[in-house]
């Protein structure tokens, strides 16, 4: 519809085009991607002439709407003219008003929700592209929230009104015990347990037939207990609380820390991350990266973009790059979703069970900062579609199943020049930019360092703060602004090596040169004393964290600002190369007498 008028927009490309906007609305959406949701494998060579014509004829009934970027297109929608990000909004209300207890007030909703379908998403568009994980995943919550309402309705005292819904929304989802045990419920209460009965046969019918398995525990319990004429079951008794059941108190968590203001650059790699969450499955994706290279920042931005797309809530766990176990972030994320410290399970798996019953379904996004090995997160990676989950690791987690990975380099000089500008010094020399992202090693926490001592400081120029930046002995120590420490973050890294002494061992040989200098692993090998397979072994291990670049074949060097630290512990000796759980170089003292 175009201003409450029904637009003939032509071929399905066309439909698709607009959907892959509006999807994305109010963020530029690139070429490549659009192609990807337009066309079913490998786009044709024609396609980027094809879409600037789709676009063209969109604009006829778009006008300046759509918004011309570099590379790709933005569509400009205000916050209810969407009927895909309206569905979510009422979907978010309406569990929130569940997940308080107040089930009259979640019918509203809940019922407003669905009552904005027609037809399945994506209906009339290609098939075999991109948006089909966007079109499953809109039709599976779609199935979750006629069942949300069915449950709301029931708890209500409705009966009898629902049992032709449920068989109709059964006839289409079969397979859906949970629809079962609320077409048993809505029998039975309204009087016909014989019906009731047999439904469960004819549940169990179905599903050894297709799956080949037998009903799940929950509903051979209402089975047992309609066979034992439970009192709880009849109309009017109370919801009591199900033997093992852990429920929430709180309605939608709502823990993202406060967007960046002065987020710029990374826009490929945000938009990697965004749509991971929105489309894969599992839907999980690792932000890696080096030390200080902005990947807190990245995982939290695309958090808050993707807001609308969770309406159930965003749970934000930091675990700082310690070595918490898998159980303690675990019970975080259950405290999160209101189970009160009490009644967390004792038992890590009946932990993660707990978690993963509690997110079954719904549209969840949970971000887990500082990780350091997968096995933290593992049992919070999503089993059913609804929810999902943001890792932020200085390693790649390559054991992770099914997450995506994003990974986090240097910034560009452009991306530099931006940090610059953000500091208030507009109208510097062009080639500064690139001096200052070299010296800064491409890092934006360091360049975020010196952007905001430049601001500090008016008389300082940006030329004297690269030649000090140069001078890779005092270099971390004018890397330094009130909690901000380039050091600290490298000890936090380091830290991450603990358990491994070969490759402690190793970077602290590599920090040993005046300048990092690439050598072999052969060499290395040699210098350690230890056969070349284990000293590959720990620099690809230097490697995965991000702590070592391998360059050529054989050969691996330290990033300037990571060699400038190896290099402090090199001078330590050898006592105060064991990394810690906190940092171990010395004590800055030269801050103050470079600037």
């Amino acid at each position: 519809m175009v201003d409450d008028s029904r637009a003939a927009l032509g071929s399905a490309k066309r439909r698709a085009v607009l959907a892959g906007l509006a999807l994305d609305a109010n963020r530029p959406v690139s070429l490549r991607r659009l192609a990807e949701m337009a066309w079913a494998g490998p786009p044709p060579p024609s396609a980027v002439p094809n879409l600037r014509t789709h676009v063209a004829a969109l604009r006829q009934f778009m006008g300046d709407r759509v918004v011309a970027h570099p590379g790709g297109y933005e569509l400009r929608l205000g916050a209810d003219e969407l009927d895909t990000t309206e569905f979510l909004r009422l979907v978010g209300v309406g569990r929130a008003a569940v997940a308080a207890g107040d089930n009259h007030a979640a019918v509203s909703p809940l019922t407003a929700a669905l009552a904005l379908w027609r037809g399945a998403a994506g209906d009339g568009l290609p098939r075999g592209t991109t948006l089909d994980a966007h079109w499953t995943g809109l039709d599976e919550l779609r199935v979750h929230v006629v069942e949300d309402l069915t449950e709301a309705r029931l708890a209500e005292g409705e009966d009898e009104d629902l049992v032709g819904g449920l068989r109709r929304h059964l006839a289409a989802n079969p397979l859906r015990e949970r629809a079962w045990g609320q077409l048993m419920r809505a029998l039975y209460r309204g009087g016909h347990a014989p019906a009731a009965l047999a439904t469960y046969r004819e549940a169990r019918d179905v599903l050894t037939e297709q799956l080949g398995i037998e009903p799940g525990a929950e509903l051979a319990r209402l089975h047992q207990a309609m066979l034992a004429r439970a009192p709880e079951l009849a109309r009017g008794a109370p919801a009591g609380r199900r033997a093992g059941a852990v429920r929430s108190r709180r309605a939608v968590p709502r823990e993202l820390p406060a967007n960046p203001t002065t987020f710029v650059g990374r826009a490929d790699e945000l938009d990697r991350v965004v749509d991971a969450a929105r489309t894969a499955h599992p839907a999980a994706v690792v932000v890696t990266g080096g030390p200080g290279a902005g990947k807190t920042a990245l995982a939290v931005r695309a958090a808050h973009l993707l807001e609308a797309d969770f309406p159930d809530g965003q749970i934000y766990i930091d675990a700082g790059y310690r070595e918490e176990k898998p159980d303690g972030l675990i019970a975080r994320a259950l405290r999160a979703l209101g189970v009160p410290a009490d009644d967390v399970p004792a038992r890590f798996d009946e932990k993660a069970g707990a978690f993963r019953s509690l997110v079954a379904d719904r549209r969840l996004l949970t971000v887990v900062d500082g990780v350091t090995e997968a096995a933290q997160v593992r049992q919070l990676l999503p089993a059913t579609a609804g929810p999902a989950l943001i890792v932020v690791s200085q390693r790649g987690l390559g054991s992770l199943e099914g997450a995506r990975r994003v990974v986090l380099g240097p910034l560009s000089t452009a991306e530099a020049g931006a940090l610059v500008t953000a500091a208030g010094r507009i109208g510097v020399d062009p080639s500064v930019p690139h001096e200052l992202a070299r010296a800064c090693g491409g890092s934006p926490l360091a360049l975020r360092i010196a952007a905001a001592r430049l601001a500090e400081r008016p008389a300082l120029s940006i030329g004297a703060v690269v030649a000090i930046l140069g001078d890779q002995r005092q270099r971390l120590d004018w890397l330094v602004y009130e909690d901000l420490s380039v050091r600290d973050r490298l000890a936090t890294a380091y830290a991450t090596l603990r358990h491994d002494h070969q490759a402690a061992r190793a970077f602290a040989v590599l920090g040993e040169s005046e300048r990092p200098t690439p050598t072999p692993a052969h060499r290395l090998a040699a210098r350690l004393s230890m056969p070349t397979m284990h000293a590959v072994r720990a620099l690809d291990t230097l490697v995965d964290g991000h702590l070592a670049v391998l360059c050529g074949p054989s050969a691996y060097v330290l990033p300037d600002l990571v060699h400038d630290y190896a290099r402090e512990l090199s001078a330590l000796g050898p006592s105060s190369r064991q990394p810690r759980l906190v940092s171990t170089a010395p004590t800055p003292t030269r801050r103050e007498r470079v600037a």
